[in-house]
């Protein structure tokens, strides 16, 4: 959505954690909703706002508060955008391995608040393994704090995790301690393309079994990958690309390259092991993929990763232009669907939920372009059980619900009080 269309009666700028509050505070005061935004990348997740209010912005919090390099970990503001995070770590040779879109823009608060990651998930986990420290303002507008400035510290409730994918709806991050990693020495990728469904389910089983250890396994599927320049092209009878990161030290990773190719080899599979001169641009698609291009729907499945290619095929069956990234390894598919979907909401409830919940999965959606179709269950399924307690934990947090009011899976009307709670 883009930022004009957003019902605002102003956006604020705090210079300053201390300006964060008194604004908040002020908002609570007069019962104006409050929009957190970091670097506006993700302003079309989530359901659109209804309701008009001040739009927060934490663009102003962007110091580097603290860097210890030799106990790899970084203090910053929630300001801080990723590109000035990695120009700061890459001065030690440390890293955030998270990809994600618009990295230039997109701030450290906004990706922990839309827990956004990408290929690299599968060896380096998420961002919710590296926030090990986090201060936030809630919707009283009272600073809170949750776990410290060392790896090794469980002092005080889990707050790091508690705000992690929350949408700023239980607290607007100020502050985050993050523990890092080494950079690579470099990177390789090995790619192969699969010419038919059960090659790529015989393939990806296989890898579960590599002596390699993968930065990413990631299978392509779709127009958007078909005629890859650096891949190369699909022809008529292949179906998608396996492509397979790997990184490390020079030798480890000429070593991996060289097993890998050969395991695939003995698995009937012709592979390509991709220079490092190119991996830099293919890690920058492979992050960039939700966001390239204008697709009448974005969505994200999580699922076991044995079903991945099977709703894979369901997905090209339902819109066989759509194209579709999966983080195979871990049972998560990213799918950009093409203009030419009629009845969105209808195909998003009658047909692609149910094929995620068959094999234990669930579907949310990052972008649409006509956001107004979707309901609150198009956007984030059904929370089940977890209903009552998301509530609860927002009513501590945000009694008033001004924080994101509407836009993420709570209701937007008051939420009474749950007896025993």
């Amino acid at each position: 959505m883009p930022v004009a269309e957003l019902p605002l009666y102003d956006t604020i700028t705090p210079a300053d954690q201390a300006e964060l509050v008194q604004t908040v505070r002020e908002a609570v005061a007069d019962n104006t909703p409050i929009y957190p935004m970091g670097g506006r990348t993700s302003l079309q997740f989530g359901l659109p706002p209804r309701e008009t209010g001040i739009g927060l912005s934490l663009g102003g919090l962007k110091r580097i508060v603290d860097y210890p390099a030799r106990d790899m970990t970084i203090t910053v503001e929630a300001g801080v955008t990723i590109d000035q995070l990695a120009l700061a770590l890459a001065k030690e040779r440390q890293r955030l391995p998270i990809d994600l879109p618009d990295a230039h823009r997109a701030t450290l608060g906004g990706v922990i608040a839309t827990n956004t990651s990408g290929a690299r998930r599968y060896s380096h986990g998420t961002i919710r393994d590296y926030v090990i420290g986090i201060s936030a303002v809630d919707g009283r507008g009272v600073m809170f704090h949750g776990g410290g400035r060392v790896v090794k510290n469980v002092a005080g409730y889990d707050f790091c995790k508690l705000l992690v994918g929350s949408l700023g709806t239980i607290g607007m991050i100020a502050q985050v301690t993050l523990r890092v990693k080494p950079m690579p020495e470099c990177s390789r990728f090995v790619a192969c393309r699969m010419r038919n469904w059960p090659m790529a389910e015989r393939i990806l089983a296989g890898l579960v079994n590599s002596q390699t250890t993968p930065a990413a396994i990631e299978l392509l599927a779709g127009p958007a990958w078909s005629n890859d320049p650096t891949l190369g092209s699909l022809s008529q009878r292949d179906v998608a690309h396996v492509l397979v990161g790997l990184e490390g030290t020079e030798a480890e990773v000429e070593w991996m390259g060289d097993t890998l190719w050969n395991e695939l080899r003995k698995l009937g599979v012709d592979a390509d092991i991709i220079s490092q001169h190119h991996c830099g641009g293919l890690w920058v698609r492979l992050a960039q993929f939700p966001v390239e291009g204008d697709p009448a729907l974005v969505i994200k499945a999580s699922l076991k990763p044995g079903h991945t290619v099977e709703f894979v095929q369901r997905l090209r069956k339902i819109d066989p232009e759509c194209s579709v990234q999966s983080h195979a390894g871990n049972g998560v598919v990213v799918a950009r669907l093409s203009k030419e979907t009629s009845g969105v909401s209808k195909t998003l409830v009658s047909e692609i939920q149910p094929a995620a919940a068959e094999h234990g999965g669930h579907v949310i959606v990052l972008s649409c372009a006509e956001p107004a179709e979707l309901t609150r269950q198009c956007w984030w399924g059904s929370p089940g059980e977890a209903t009552a307690i998301m509530e609860e934990v927002k009513r501590q947090f945000d009694p008033k619900d001004l924080l994101n009011r509407g836009r993420f899976v709570y209701p937007s009307q008051s939420l009474p009080a749950l007896p025993g709670l």
